[in-house]
């Protein structure tokens, strides 16, 4: 090749070269997102009360305050985000020192001084921008409540709403066109299923009557969320955890005998973290074993006080791990501690946190499932479109999640009239199940969509 051959091979080289740049970074500008900015921020509430006593970690609940953000870009798009506050799933010690009221207005003040920390600030995404106020929130949620101790989960659970404005402000500022489109390519992948159907975990609190139960399995209700972790020192509690678990199972079996129906029913347990020893839930689970009920159980959520670092890969029955999870260095603990499953709490802990979970568990085959926080209707969407976008879960090769609002509300259908499409079929629970279609993909379940009845909540039309 002489020297003139050289040069021009060269020069095709580098035009091809140049090319395939161009074309690359045209590529990288059509995947690149805008800029989230806030420029205006405002809140309001809804305190909505519960039919009956909610019980769990040991206390109870009577209400639960709907807390509602706005976030307005510069642009004049605008995102509202719902939160269902609940400081005694957030910090239980704090909801213990107080009464519920005023747990609950502490918490609605670290959303508002959240908002107005976002106020003329810049983010790449709502990920970074809840990054930077959960430290900030740390320092302000200690002053509001006057407690050093506050626990994390108090701060996630009061940035529910706010995260949710951000993302909805995201979604419609880079007009996505669906739910993995909305979340940051690195975490993508944890989230590429289109499940068509999600399976409803039925929760039975520790005083939910057992009629309820019976017409839980009427129903078509397959999946039965048993809540542990009875009131008391630790041996009352094991025992009434013991004979509550009686009572549900042989009530079950019952109705289904009744009702001439095989069908494979499936129970959880959730202590939220109420369990001290290992030694105490293996004791529940030889019980469960001695009447029949073993077989039946699917997982055992959060069983252990967060002081337990306990391993439970020797336990026969998958673990979960839950409220437990505040960081992405909590899942991998979780891991090595022998947990087999995790429990998303994107209505709890904020969708930003737990598409990173979600990242973790995806990448190390941890089945994930999705709790509730006895959300509202709208709330329970956001949840939907988690479960809904996550590999099916093992045995019921579905997707999972749990809701209980309609049997918690006073209010339930007044509140599912908040709903941006609150008759559409994917709302609705059929025999224990969700059916999703592609109206439910396309619409993102609603959670991009504003809902006339927040827009005129908060002063916006």
């Amino acid at each position: 090749m002489n020297r003139r051959q050289f040069i021009g091979n060269c020069s095709l080289l580098l035009a091809a070269t140049q090319a395939n740049s161009l074309k690359a970074s045209n590529n990288l500008k059509k995947t690149m997102m805008n800029q989230l900015k806030v420029i205006h921020t405002r809140a309001a509430v809804e305190r909505e009360k519960l039919r009956f006593p909610f019980g769990f970690k040991g206390a109870f609940l009577t209400e639960l305050w709907q807390a509602i953000a706005y976030v307005k870009g510069p642009s004049g798009n605008y995102g509202i985000g719902l939160g269902t506050q609940s400081v005694l799933y957030g910090d239980a010690d704090t909801f213990a020192a107080t009464d519920e009221s005023t747990g609950n207005s502490w918490m609605l003040d670290v959303s508002k001084a959240a908002l107005q920390w976002l106020e003329n600030k810049s983010f790449p995404s709502p990920l970074e921008a809840t990054e930077r106020l959960v430290p900030y929130l740390r320092e302000e949620g200690k002053k509001i409540t006057k407690r050093d101790n506050l626990h994390v989960n108090f701060i996630y659970n009061a940035l529910v709403p706010v995260d949710n404005a951000l993302w909805m402000l995201y979604g419609k500022t880079n007009k996505v066109a669906s739910f993995q489109q909305m979340i940051p390519g690195a975490y993508r992948p944890a989230f590429q299923n289109k499940n068509k159907q999600v399976a409803v975990m039925f929760q039975i609190s520790y005083s939910m009557p057992l009629e309820a139960i019976a017409a839980a399995v009427d129903q078509g209700y397959f999946v039965f969320k048993i809540k542990t972790g009875s009131p008391g020192d630790q041996q009352t509690m094991l025992q009434q955890d013991k004979d509550r678990l009686i009572e549900i199972h042989d009530c079950i079996n019952e109705r289904l005998t009744a009702r001439g129906i095989d069908q494979s029913i499936y129970y959880t347990m959730d202590a939220n973290g109420r369990y001290e020893r290992k030694a105490d839930l293996q004791n529940y689970l030889d019980y469960a074993k001695k009447i029949g009920a073993f077989e039946r159980i699917l997982l055992y959520e959060e069983p252990f006080v967060e002081a337990n670092q306990e391993r439970v890969d020797d336990l026969p029955v998958l673990i979960g791990a839950d409220e437990s999870i505040h960081s992405e260095a909590d899942a991998y603990k979780k891991i090595e501690l022998g947990y087999k499953a995790f429990i998303l709490k994107g209505i709890a802990k904020t969708l930003s946190l737990t598409i990173k979970i979600a990242k973790i568990a995806h990448e190390n085959n941890i089945p994930c499932l999705c709790s509730d926080l006895t959300v509202n209707p709208v709330l329970m969407e956001w949840n939907k479109i988690i479960a809904a976008s996550l590999s099916p879960f093992p045995v019921v090769n579905m997707g999972l999640m749990e809701t209980n609002g309609d049997m918690n509300y006073v209010k339930w259908q007044e509140m599912k009239l908040r709903h941006p499409f609150p008759n559409a079929s994917w709302t609705k629970v059929q025999n224990g199940t969700f059916h999703l279609n592609d109206d439910f993909f396309e619409k993102m379940g609603g959670i991009l969509t504003t809902s006339p009845h927040y827009q005129k909540l908060l002063q916006i039309i």
